[in-house]
C-alpha cells in the first residue's frame, strides 16, 4: 500500500518515541512546530510516489514480492534501477532540498547483499529474516531512520577497547528470544519522525570487536531508546523562505538495554562480515549523495539565473556571469555525471540478484561534490550581489514608515516587483548564507563519510594494476621480475567485470514534462 503525505502523518501518531529537542521533552512529534519541516520534506516522498507522471522513477516492482513499492525502499536489481533512483532523489531534492528517506534504499540494497553473503558463509538465515522484514516494511510504506554513525569515543581505538562500551552500539545479551543493545548512534538522520531504526555497524571489525558487529531493526518507540535532536530546518523563521518549509532533523539515538527479537536481527557477532555491509552501504548511499546534491544544486541554478534578472542583467549578455553560472552548471551536471556512469558500470552479485554502483565513479562524484560544495555557494553569492546578506529584515516589508521607499529605491529590474527582488535574494540567503546554508555545506562534505573516506574507496577499487600493464607493455619491459608488487595489484578485465556492464532492465528512465529532472517538475 502506497500512502500520502497524510497518511504518513497520522501514521506517527501510532508512535510514543522519547524525543527530546533543544531541551524540552516533545510530547506530540507530529504536532511540535520544531519538526514541521522535517515531516514536509518526508510527506513529499509518499505524494510524489501517487504522480502518474513521475511513477516510472517514483515506484518499482520488488522482484522477490511482486508489488509495487515506494523507490525510497527498493533493493536494486539493474542499472535502469539505478538510473531511476538517482532521478528520482534529484526530483525530490529539487524540491526539499534533502529528501531524507533515500537513506533506507541504500541500507536495503547493501543488506539484501550482505546477508545473503553472510548466510553462505556461516549457514545462518538472516537473508530470510531480511527478506519478511522488508516486504513487511515495503507493504506499510514506513519510513526508517538509518543508525549507523556511533558515537566513537577515542578514535585511535577499536570499539572494543573504548573506556565506555556505550560509545558503539553493541550486543549485551542473547536468549533464546532475541537480542539486547546498548549504545549511542551519534548521527541519524530525520531520527523523530522515522517508524523504526535500523542499526547497522560504522566499520570493519575485528574479531575482538564482535558483540559491536550488530545489524537489527528497532521501533522507534522501543523500551530504552531515546532520540535528542534538532530543529528541522529553520521552522518559524520568516526570512527562511525555502527551510521554514522544508529541512531535516538529525538525532543522537541512545540504546539503553534494548530488546530486539531474533526475527529483526540481521547480522549479531559475524563480524568478518561488518566491513562488506559497510562498505556496500557507503556506495550505495554516496552514489545516492550525487542526485540529492544535484537537486540541491539545480536550486541554485535556478536562483542565481533569478536573482540576475531580478538585478537588471541577462546571464547570456553579461560575460562574468555567464562564465560563473556556466561553472556551475559544469560542477552539477559533472558530478551527477559521475551517478550515471556508476548505474551504467554497476555489478551484478549472483547471490542476491543485486546490483552495486560501480565504487569508484560513485566515490569520485562524492568526492567531487564534497569539494565543490563551497564553490558552488561561491559562485551563487557572486552572481546574486551583497543584496542578500544586507536586506533589511521581512518585518520591514510592512512598516508604514518604511516600506514604501525601501520598494522604490532597491527596485532594480523594472518588470520585477520588489517584493520579488527582495524574495529571491532571500531564497539564496537560506540556501547559502545562513545556518541552513552552513548546514547543506557540512552534510555535503561529510555526509556518506568523510572525503578521505572516499579517496581510500577510489584507490582500494580502482585497477591501477592495468595502467601499469599498459605502461610495460609499452616500454617493452617489466619493471620488475616479480609479479604482485602491491601497488598494481589491483587488476580489471574490464572496467567493472569480466562480463560487461549489468543489462538494463525493461524499466525505463521517465522522461519529465520539461527535460529530466533539469526543469520543473
Amino acid at each position: 500500500m502506497l500512502m500520502n503525505s497524510a497518511d504518513y502523518r497520522e501514521s506517527l501518531r501510532r508512535y510514543s518515541p522519547r524525543v527530546f529537542v533543544d531541551g524540552a521533552r516533545i510530547d506530540s512529534v507530529v504536532d511540535a512546530p520544531a519538526l514541521q519541516p522535517g515531516i514536509n520534506a518526508l510527506g513529499l516522498t509518499y505524494d510524489f510516489a501517487l504522480r502518474d507522471e513521475l511513477a516510472p522513477i517514483m515506484r518499482a516492482v520488488q522482484a522477490s514480492s511482486g508489488k509495487t513499492v515506494n523507490r525510497m525502499l527498493h533493493v536494486d536489481q539493474s542499472s535502469a534501477d539505478l538510473l531511476n533512483k538517482l532521478e528520482a532523489v534529484r526530483v525530490l531534492c529539487q524540491e526539499t532540498g534533502c529528501a531524507q528517506r533515500y537513506l533506507a534504499h541504500d541500507a536495503f540494497s547493501a543488506l539484501a547483499e550482505a546477508t545473503t553473503r553472510t548466510d553462505a558463509d556461516k549457514g545462518t538465515r538472516y537473508s530470510e529474516r531480511f527478506t519478511a522484514y522488508l516486504h513487511d516494511f515495503q507493504d506499510k510504506d514506513s519510513s526508517v531512520g538509518i543508525a549507523m554513525t556511533d558515537a566513537k569515543g577515542d578514535r585511535s581505538k577499536r570499539p572494543h577497547a573504548q573506556a565506555n562500551a556505550d560509545s558503539y552500539v553493541h550486543i549485551v545479551e542473547r536468549n533464546a528470544k532475541g537480542i539486547v543493545i546498548s549504545g549511542t548512534k551519534a548521527i541519524v538522520t530525520g531520527a523523530p519522525y522515522v517508524h523504526e531504526f535500523l542499526v547497522m555497524p560504522c566499520r570493519n571489525m575485528s574479531e575482538a570487536d564482535a558483540a559491536f558487529a550488530v545489524c537489527c531493526a528497532v521501533p522507534c518507540d522501543a523500551d530504552g531508546v531515546t532520540i535528542v535532536a534538532r530543529p528541522a530546518g529553520r521552522p518559524g523563521e520568516k526570512a527562511a523562505l525555502f527551510s521554514n518549509k522544508y529541512g531535516q532533523s538529525t538525532g543522537v539515538v541512545v540504546f539503553d538495554r534494548v530488546f530486539v527479537a531474533w526475527e529483526r536481527v540481521f547480522l549479531a557477532g559475524e563480524w568478518e562480515h561488518s566491513s562488506h555491509l559497510t562498505y556496500s552501504y557507503a556506495t550505495h548511499h554516496r552514489h545516492t549523495c550525487i542526485a540529492a546534491r544535484a537537486g540541491f544544486g539545480d536550486l541554485l541554478i535556478g536562483a542565481g539565473a533569478l536573482m540576475c534578472e531580478a538585478n537588471g542583467f541577462d546571464p547570456g549578455e553579461e560575460t562574468h556571469l555567464r562564465e560563473q553560472m556556466v561553472r556551475l552548471i559544469t560542477i552539477v551536471e559533472g558530478f551527477y555525471a559521475c551517478g550515471v556512469a556508476a548505474s551504467v558500470y554497476a555489478s551484478a552479485d549472483p547471490l542476491s540478484k543485486t546490483v552495486t554502483p560501480d565504487p569508484v565513479f560513485a566515490n569520485i562524484g562524492k568526492l567531487l561534490l564534497a569539494n565543490q560544495i563551497y564553490e558552488m555557494h561561491r559562485i551563487a553569492h557572486y552572481v546574486s550581489g551583497g543584496l542578500i546578506v544586507t536586506l533589511p529584515g521581512p518585518d520591514e516589508d510592512h512598516n508604514p514608515e518604511t516600506a514604501a521607499q525601501l520598494a522604490d529605491v532597491l527596485r532594480a529590474n523594472p518588470v520585477v516587483p520588489y517584493d520579488k527582488r527582495i524574495e529571491a535574494a532571500r531564497l539564496i540567503e537560506d540556501l547559502t548564507a545562513s545556518y541552513q546554508g552552513g548546514w547543506y555545506s557540512v552534510i555535503s562534505l561529510h555526509g556518506g563519510g568523510s572525503p578521505e573516506a572516499m579517496k581510500q574507496e577510489i584507490w582500494r577499487n580502482y585497477p591501477v594494476g592495468n595502467k601499469v600493464d599498459l605502461v610495460e607493455r609499452l616500454l617493452e619491459r617489466g619493471m620488475l621480475a616479480s609479479p604482485g608488487r602491491a601497488i598494481s595489484s589491483n587488476r580489471q578485465p574490464g572496467k567493472c567485470c569480466d562480463t560487461g556492464c549489468t543489462p538494463a532492465s525493461t524499466t525505463t528512465m521517465v522522461e519529465l514534462p520539461a527535460a529530466r529532472s533539469k526543469g520543473t517538475v
